[in-house]
């Protein structure tokens, strides 16, 4: 008899009471006599489980009990914690304290041998990306809008701009997107009278107008959200050609960092850049036969790295 067994018994008569014996043991996969012995085993735990006998009975727990404001097992405590634990890294979680808070009080009602166990994951644990950029939105507004874009009603956006300008406008939700350490949503702007995109960090309140919209069909809020900060200028416009499949171009090059497109000579590379040393190293980095169409400076950085990589490689070892 494990612990997380009984444990499973009691969520399903949280959430369904009243089932049968039978009814139990097929959703637990064992047998009746089984069953029999997790119940005692709850109220010997102080839990009070009652089995009813006739045609509505079945097992449940006693009118009024309440149960302890938390109980997990071994693994989903260690979901929770490594669940927090990542999204803070990569910025999925919404607010910094949010997340401390959860996870100090997830370690206030573990027992003492697996908040111990617990403990040691975060103390331990090393990172191979860097963390995510500050950013993380307030859970209100978060809520506000994925409710809003659920059940498809138009909200008033309090919206601060990156300049700091604060504005007021009418926005129809069509989606939240998740990306690059950073939560957007993509809807309609009644003031632009455009589809746009905007950082729910930036977002001071969501408050339903009580219209309602409809999506457009077939629209792709990631794929939306990606192109639109792809559209942000930048210096440098790139266009290069890769000797490649457009499957092996797609598996190594992230769909933000470059547009991809299949032609009969190879694969079509379109991208915008910062720097051209930085775009001259990715291409190196693939491994594939590449040429340059835009800009020339991308073809003189190219060579400029192959002098320094073959200068390297004829350097004499100490």
């Amino acid at each position: 008899m494990t612990v997380s067994r009984v444990l499973a018994l009691l969520e399903v008569l949280q959430a369904s009471p009243g089932l049968t014996g039978p009814e139990l043991a097929a959703r637990l996969e064992v047998d009746e006599r089984t069953i029999r012995r997790y119940a005692a085993r709850l109220s010997e735990l102080g839990v009070p489980v009652r089995a009813e006998r006739g045609r509505y009975g079945g097992y449940r727990l006693l009118p009024g009990y309440r149960l302890p404001p938390l109980m997990l097992t071994d693994d989903e405590a260690t979901a929770v914690v490594l669940g927090l634990l990542a999204g803070r890294r990569i910025g999925l979680a919404v607010g910094e304290a949010a997340t401390e808070s959860a996870l100090a009080k997830i370690q206030r009602v573990l027992p003492r041998p697996l908040r111990e166990r617990v403990d040691a994951v975060p103390e331990t644990l090393s990172h191979t990306a860097a963390a995510a950029r500050a950013g993380t939105p307030k859970a209100a507004p978060l809520l506000a809008l994925a409710d809003a874009a659920r059940h498809r009603v138009t909200v008033r956006l309090a919206y601060r701009s990156w300049r700091g300008e604060e504005s007021e406008r009418d926005l129809d939700p069509y989606g939240i997107v998740f990306h690059a350490g950073r939560w957007y949503v993509a809807g309609f702007d009644h003031g632009s009278g455009e589809v746009r995109t905007f950082r729910v960090d930036r977002v001071a309140g969501a408050a339903r107008t009580g219209r309602g919209f409809e999506t457009p069909a077939g629209f792709d809020p990631v794929a939306h959200v990606v192109g639109s900060l792809s559209a942000v200028p930048y210096r440098h416009e790139v266009r290069v050609l890769l000797e490649t499949s457009l499957p092996e171009a797609a598996a190594r090059i992230p769909a933000a960092t470059a547009t991809l497109t299949e032609t009969s000579g190879g694969v079509l590379l379109a991208a915008r850049a910062e720097r051209l040393d930085g775009m001259a190293q990715m291409l190196a980095g693939l491994g594939w036969p590449f040429t340059v169409i835009t800009p020339d400076g991308l073809r003189d950085e190219v060579r400029a790295l192959a002098a320094r990589l073959a200068a390297f490689a004829s350097a004499a070892p100490p």
